[in-house]
């Protein structure tokens, strides 16, 4: 962390999802803040490498991976099947104690189901007892008034999916709501964990989701944000205004 140019790690993977593709469209948004990627499917060496000198400024979790558990799973079990070890945890944590940053992309809630402080890290975990999503299809999308990661960011009309019904931690600052089931759900969040920042969305199914400009730029101040940029040098006065142009 605090190399001359900050850089992300993407680590990614799992299934039913087009991560490539959207790990790729996020590498894409970074580098128009000057963040340069790495994107990595091997979710123990990544955290790994987060551990000593060249850590990166920001972690973003865009993977599915989880103990899979349910029987219709088991096909697809020995492929992806993942239990995050403690070495791994202590790697995160440590980064994290550090004032790393993390991003969290859609199926980020529903990983390292075996660990119960992911969801505090998170700010909010998928409940396999409760948790849902309507299929992929049109959503509606609020964005709320009142902070700078999407201000001036007006409400939108996407294709995802959206996840309802999450554990959310209580301290977490909504940003986005979406309603399905007689409810309005959150689909975007920022909290701190400790010295580190932390933004989550439940956004970001496929590439077709990143086709909203309200939600890139709010990716794009997300990643600034997390990743303290602007402690590193002023922001442009018209970056707030242009970047969703």
């Amino acid at each position: 962390m605090g190399s001359e140019v900050p850089r992300a790690l993407i680590v990614s993977g799992g299934v039913g999802h087009a991560f490539e593709e959207t790990s790729a469209k996020l590498a894409e948004l970074f580098a128009e803040e000057g963040i340069e990627s790495e994107t990595t499917y091997d979710v123990e060496a990544a955290f790994a490498s987060l551990v000593g000198d060249g850590a990166p400024d920001l972690v973003t979790i865009n993977a599915l991976r989880w103990r899979m558990k349910a029987e219709r799973y088991a096909p697809q079990r020995a492929e992806w099947e993942f239990q995050l070890s403690d070495k791994g945890r202590q790697a995160l944590l440590g980064f994290l104690r550090a004032g790393g940053g993390l991003l969290g992309v859609h199926t980020a809630s529903i990983c390292f189901d075996d660990w119960q402080e992911w969801g505090r890290i998170l700010g909010g975990r998928w409940n396999w007892d409760r948790s849902g999503h309507p299929p992929l299809g049109p959503v509606s999308v609020r964005v709320l008034e009142g902070d700078e990661l999407v201000a001036g960011l007006t409400d939108f009309e996407s294709f995802d999916e959206v996840y309802g019904f999450l554990d959310v931690e209580a301290d977490v600052d909504v940003l986005m709501v979406s309603s399905h089931s007689g409810a309005a759900h959150p689909v975007m969040w920022r909290h701190s964990y400790g010295d580190s920042r932390v933004v989550y969305t439940s956004l970001g199914h496929d590439l077709s989701a990143y086709e909203s400009a309200s939600l890139t730029a709010s990716l794009r101040r997300s990643a600034r944000w997390v990743a303290r940029l602007d402690d590193r040098k002023a922001r442009p006065q018209e970056r707030i205004s242009s970047d969703v142009d």
